[in-house]
């Protein structure tokens, strides 16, 4: 008996509710905009010609950084941190490494990953040669190898190209231990990529010759006596005595070149010792050398002279502009001091003179950091030094520019008080603090959209960050669209009120957010307390471009964006006064009235009767009607409840008398003037809802809906045109409308009092019927008819019980028609039910959409707008989120602006062939490329790139042939035993085909002969006809296979030789092809032209 009462419960709920016809493919949930640094951000990469910031994070995102406000999102597939991260540079490409080993790369003009190769050795060591798409490699295992990213197909290539720990060894004559990691590859400075040094963990250091399969140097390998005889001052605490070091036991943490030549290297290890080696040496590294390096290779630095030292974490170095020594310069060091030391940045002046034994310290500066430290990136120069990005936790970038970081060197202070420059953020979110914000709409087509237009392209506000003082952005990459919303106007704004009380709007119409304007929340010439206070609730009116602010003082203020008129008076509104005050005429937006009515928060603030109108709720539950033609007070609402809960929603709704009205009544007249009634539905935190004329502000509905158990309301809607399916009612009310008066057409006055029956009457009930009132509350979604309500039945047509405690809720349209509902729950789960049945269609999370972390109070700066866009803010960070499919208000991706400037891009490369055709100096070739730069952009910032060094197409392809193989493919070592080796192929050479100079048909004989010899040449070898393998010397065998390898080797040597020498054929081969079709080409068209010709007369030619 229970189940079936329980059966026909359900089916009574069930038979009230309109199916939804939403379907998972109608969603499409995607992150549209983002700006804002993550919190989670802990390494950076720069590319120095396309003038781009990336920022990796541990939770798998990547954000990259531009000028003119370009900020973009990047998100892995997988939740996992980045410890490598390096642009390719000039090309549009990104470069990660994730802990799992997993290299990605991503494709900046498309924004997504362009494929990904995971490794099964744990990489320990990551470098990409500057200018080129070849990345190094280096594993736990001492394995070194080397990728190619092929951007013709999008594939990542593992080369052949690869030398593990054993075989360095053993051309070097010395011991490595078994499964010693790499540490470090570093391309050698001014080197083009063909030399790499190569750091072990356990201190080793060999500088590899890519091009002639050879070790340049070996440093670390022995114990040596390190000198300290530093002439530096008294606050760099560098000893001076000299004393053993034992290399092989110190265990290498960082290091970095610290020269512009490469001469010099700079190592950290984690001992917190700082190891300077000269790595240019007038003689090679041969096997079996004994001599190790000598005290005048090597100068230990110690920033502290602590017996227990933190590890040295970084180590970068800038070069000194103003002096000719390439050595001069900066050393920029994170680590090394004393443990339980504060957090600083050491800067160390070094000057060098000749030797290794004058080196001086001249000062040394301890910048503080303002948090934990991440990570930290010099720029290519601007001016006298580098300019330098630090990083630290929880997500905070600091800018120090090279003018600052001049005057700091130069102030000889140990820790001087220097203030980095926080990153000028598009959407400010913590200082100051957003409290509320807003996402609204605009109809292209109207006047008010080309208003607000014309007020952005006055204010000039969205180019470039503002710094300070003379400090230049030195983020100035990306290329904006060419979409622009000069044509449209403006569609969509966004505007963010903050705790000091200002207000600021964006133009949102592209995915590249401009700030329009800004709104102080003073008033001038009038001194208005509590002008400053939090703002506590915004709306915006399209139709007006009215502009309502609340605060927590109760302040209703009401600005006018497109004030066009002369008038400068301002209306100051109480309870009981209305004052008028006259302002100084200026330009900008100012404030028109403020209404100071309660002294408690602004809860909800909506625009009625296309802008005239202002309904302010207050914390209090007390409510108003705020007319601005007049700059009065319509009408105050007592609060709903006698516990004076806050007012969180309000809505109104109109419905119009078309008929069903019960008679030729007293309220003939007043309908006939007013043939639309205005419902004003209250809703109070505590699940009350009251429904009051939005006129007059009188009371309609019996008795407030409160629910039986004690809940928590969240946001209210009116859901008007779901027809629920005839002949499924069944429900009878107590105060339901009886049959005859169904059928009669009238209504059933629900109370004695006559206004409130008067408001009954003007009602239609075929659309009370048909309009629905949905109630969210944090555990439940209850659905009421609006007819029931003002009956003063609380009983629900449709509920669902919540599975978690939500905190957020909106409703989406499409085809202009609310069809979805947006849940956000406590725990970032969000939901997506269909409307009116509230059947779950889709289910995510902020953490799947945007890797975030639900926070408390997050609700209160989220935002949405009716085509699904829904504005969230997260510490530092603003995303913009889009749910439906079919919904391009942003015009992807037309809109998108592009993270490759080609046209930059192919200007670099032409100043890098030219200086390189030309054979100048590195020096001269920054300068042209520099001033290219500086022309294509505009001269925004001097871009100097002296340490921008690309590797010319010669050596790229150079590079190329010899990663194509194994090393130590062309290199062999003769058996002990055998003094005579016959191989004779590879003393055939095949040369290109020569290009025919002459199109004569006679050739003399000499060129016969000359063309018969070399052809001999070419086939020599080829036939067996009175040949023989030529005997040569173990000498000479020795100097041709470069003294490595075995008689397989010699064998594989060999057969790579044929091979060549059949691709030489065959390429031959092709060309005689090609100039015999050119051939008869050229005789075919030569036949046309004499017909042609013959059938024309002299004076027509």
């Amino acid at each position: 008996m229970f189940a079936k009462r329980l059966l026909q419960k359900a089916r009574h709920h069930k038979q009230f509710v309109q199916l939804g016809n939403m379907e998972i493919a109608d969603l499409d949930i995607r992150v549209v905009v983002h700006y804002g640094i993550p919190s989670t951000a802990s390494v950076l990469a720069f590319d120095p010609i396309q003038r781009l910031l990336a920022i990796g994070t541990l939770d798998g995102r990547i954000k990259v950084i531009g000028g003119d406000n370009i900020e973009g999102l990047l998100i892995s597939p997988k939740q996992l941190p980045y410890k490598y991260l390096e642009f390719i540079q000039n090309r549009g490409f990104l470069v990660s490494v994730s802990t799992d080993n997993d290299i990605q790369v991503w494709d900046l003009e498309k924004r997504c990953l362009a494929c990904c190769l995971t490794l099964d050795s744990n990489i320990t060591a990551f470098s990409v040669i500057c200018g080129s798409y070849f990345i190094f490699i280096g594993d736990e295992y001492g394995l070194f190898s080397v990728l190619k990213y092929e951007c013709e197909n999008g594939k990542l290539v593992q080369l052949p190209y690869h030398i593990p720990a054993n075989s360095f060894a053993e051309v070097a004559g010395i011991s490595i231990l078994e499964h010693q990691p790499i540490v470090g590859v570093l391309p050698q400075a001014c080197s083009s990529g063909s030399r790499v040094l190569i750091a072990y963990q356990n201190g080793l250091i060999i500088l590899w010759d890519i091009l002639e399969a050879q070790i340049v140097l070996i440093r670390g390998d022995k114990d040596l006596q390190v000198k300290h005889e530093v002439d530096s001052p008294s606050n760099c605490h560098l000893p001076n005595e000299p004393s053993e070091c034992h290399i092989e036991e110190k265990e290498i943490s960082a290091l970095c070149w610290a020269s512009s030549s490469g001469a010099l290297l700079a190592v950290g290890y984690v001992d917190g010792d700082i190891l300077l080696w000269k790595t240019s040496s007038d003689t090679r590294f041969s096997k079996g050398q004994e001599d190790g390096p000598s005290n005048s290779d090597v100068i230990k630095l110690q920033i502290s002279s602590a017996e227990r030292r933190l590890p040295v974490i970084v180590l970068q170095w800038s070069k000194n502009n103003g002096s000719r020594n390439d050595c001069d310069g900066q050393l920029f060091i994170y680590g090394g001091d004393e443990i339980g030391s504060d957090e600083v940045l050491t800067i160390l002046s070094l000057e060098w003179s000749s030797g290794m034994e004058t080196l001086r310290c001249v000062n040394r500066v301890d910048l503080t950091l303002p948090g934990s430290f991440a990570d930290m990136i010099l720029l290519p120069k601007t001016g006298p030094t580098d300019a330098l990005f630090v990083l630290t936790n929880p997500g905070q970038l600091h800018f120090y520019d090279d003018t600052t970081l001049s005057m700091v060197i130069s102030q000889q202070e140990r820790k001087p008080s220097v203030f980095p420059v926080e990153i000028p953020m598009v959407i400010p979110t913590a200082d100051p603090n957003l409290t509320v914000s807003k996402l609204s709409l605009l109809n292209p087509g109207e006047k008010s959209s080309k208003a607000l237009l014309q007020l952005a392209s006055a204010g000039k506000l969205g180019s470039a960050p503002f710094l300070g003082g003379n400090t230049k952005w030195p983020l100035t990459g990306g290329v904006p669209s060419q979409l622009s919303a000069e044509d449209r106007g403006v569609e969509r704004v966004y505007i963010g009120g903050y705790q000091d009380g200002s207000v600021r709007i964006w133009d949102a119409t592209l995915p590249v957010l401009s700030l329009i304007c800004i709104l102080e929340g003073e008033v001038q010439g009038t001194k208005v307390t509590g002008s400053y206070a939090p703002v506590s609730a915004l709306d915006f009116c399209f139709q007006t471009l009215s502009l309502a602010v609340g605060n927590e003082c109760g302040q209703v203020q009401v600005y006018k964006l497109n004030d066009s008129s002369d008038s400068t008076n301002f209306h100051f509104v109480t309870e009981t006064e209305h004052e008028v005050h006259v302002l100084p005429q200026g330009k900008g937006t100012h404030c028109g009235v403020v209404f100071s009515l309660f002294n408690t928060p602004v809860q909800v603030l909506q625009f009625a009767n296309r802008g005239t109108k202002v309904i302010a709720a207050f914390g209090c539950g007390r409510v108003a009607m705020l007319d601005l033609s007049l700059a009065s007070v319509l009408f105050l609402m007592d609060p709903p409840s006698v516990s004076s809960c806050p007012v969180i929603s309000v809505t109104l709704t109109s419905f119009t008398n078309t008929q069903n009205l019960l008679s030729k009544s007293i309220l003939e007249s007043e309908l006939s003037e007013n043939p639309t009634k205005e419902l004003m539905l209250i809703l109070t935190r505590d699940t009350g809802i009251n429904i009051v004329d939005g006129v007059t502000g009188k009371k309609m509905n019996a008795q407030p809906l409160h629910l039986n158990k004690a809940s928590t309301a969240i946001s209210m809607y009116v859901l008007e045109g779901h027809v629920l399916e005839p002949g499924l009612s069944n429900e009878k009310h107590p105060r339901d409308l009886s049959n005859k008066s169904m059928q009669d057409d009238t209504s059933i006055s629900i109370n004695s009092h006559e206004t409130e029956t008067h408001s009954m009457l003007a009602c239609s009930v075929e659309l009370l019927s048909n309009t629905l009132v949905l109630l969210c509350s944090v555990d439940s979604l209850r659905l009421y008819r609006m007819k029931s309500l003002i009956q003063g039945d609380n009983k629900s047509v449709h509920k669902v019980n919540l599975p978690k405690m939500c905190c957020w809720t909106t409703t989406f349209k499409q085809d202009e028609k609310v069809c979805g509902l947006v849940l956000l729950y406590q725990t970032g789960v969000i939901e997506i039910r269909s409307l009116p049945d509230l059947e779950l269609v889709k289910e995510s999370s902020l953490m799947s959409i945007l890797r975030w972390n639900f926070k408390p109070n997050m609700e209160k700066t989220i935002s949405s707008t009716d085509n699904g866009q829904i504005v969230v803010v997260n510490g530092c960070e603003m995303g913009l989120i889009s749910i439906l499919a079919s919904e391009n208000g942003f015009r992807l991706p037309e809109s998108l602006p592009s993270f490759h400037d080609e046209v930059l891009a192919a200007a670099a490369d032409a100043a890098m062939s030219f200086s390189s055709t030309e054979g100048k100096k590195q020096g001269n070739a920054s300068g042209v490329f520099s001033g290219i730069i500086k022309g294509l952009k505009g001269g925004k910032a001097v871009r100097r790139t002296e340490n921008v060094t690309a590797t010319p197409k010669s050596n790229i392809t150079d590079l190329d042939g010899i990663f194509s193989r194994p090393p130590f493919s062309d290199l062999s070592v003769p058996v002990d035993n055998q003094e005579q080796l016959e191989l004779s192929i590879d003393d055939i050479e095949i040369d290109e085909p020569l290009s025919v100079a002459s199109t004569s048909f006679h050739m003399d004989k000499n060129n016969k002969r000359e063309k018969g010899t070399e052809r001999e040449r070419l086939f020599e070898g080829a036939t067996t006809n009175d040949i023989h393998p030529k005997v040569r010397t173990r000498e000479e065998i020795v100097a041709t296979y470069r003294k490595t390898g075995d008689a397989s080797s010699a064998a594989a040597h060999a057969k790579d030789k044929l091979l060549q020498r059949q691709e030489k054929l065959e390429r031959i081969s092709r060309r005689t092809e090609e100039l015999q079709s050119g051939a008869e080409d050229f005789a075919s068209l030569a036949n046309e032209l004499v017909k042609t010709m013959e059938g024309r007369k002299w004076w027509k030619i």
